[in-house]
């Protein structure tokens, strides 16, 4: 075999190796899911321009832009379970406050971008109060181990959430997940904003960021 073939040969395999090694773009939200382990982050490839023209921005997605079929439905009055801290003030267990707004936070102990984002959400509600809003953001646990939802309340500061409303695993939790169109076993966060009449008027699979607050500012200020 002549060494200019082994040369070619070598080229061509170099080559199609480059080629499989991008990676897929990773996702605008972080989500855990209750039954795995959070895949591995994958770093986006590089844009490419066309033409020595640099690539077009892409649009930024909106908050609000999530699940269509889970907007306009409306949420049963309901009581849930609840559970707080030592000392902390206790829930009435009451999932919605009919004529005031009302963001709920479907998260759990285990999940990390759930505890990252808590702080921002109650800022935001802090925020939103101060501003003259009518509005309260409900936190419900679907932690299936008490004791786990327990010691993180248990843990937090003052200042911090140190009660929540807990939906443990069963039928009722099977049933609300699907009037919301969530799986059985979801990817947290997840969390919406229902209108004074109960009505979903935002679903959000994933955590928020700073930038989303003039979003969910402008829709309660309707």
């Amino acid at each position: 075999m002549s060494r200019s073939f082994v040369a070619a040969f070598l080229l061509v395999l170099g080559a199609a190796c480059d080629a499989s090694s991008g990676a897929a773009p990773t996702a605008r939200t972080e989500q855990v899911i209750a039954t795995a382990a959070p895949p591995p982050s994958a770093t986006p490839p590089a844009a490419s321009s066309v033409g020595g023209h640099p690539p077009a921005p892409a649009r930024a997605k909106k908050l609000c832009d999530g699940d269509g079929n889970v907007r306009g439905r409306t949420l049963a009055k309901m009581t849930l379970a609840h559970v707080e801290a030592s000392g902390a003030a206790r829930l009435d267990g009451a999932l919605l406050t009919r004529g005031q707004w009302t963001w709920v936070n479907f998260w759990a102990a285990w999940c990390g971008p759930c505890k990252e984002e808590m702080g921002r959400l109650l800022g935001w509600q802090d925020k939103l109060t101060k501003a003259g809003a009518s509005v309260r953001f409900v936190f419900v646990s679907l932690d299936d181990d008490r004791r786990q939802l327990q010691d993180f309340l248990e843990a937090q500061p003052p200042e911090g959430l140190r009660r929540s409303l807990w939906l443990p695993e069963g039928t009722s939790r099977t049933s609300f997940l699907a009037s919301l169109r969530m799986k059985s076993a979801p990817e947290l966060p997840e969390q919406a904003l229902v209108d004074p009449t109960g009505r979903v008027r935002c679903f959000v699979e994933g955590a928020v960021d700073d930038g989303d607050y003039e979003e969910i500012a402008g829709l309660i200020a309707r």
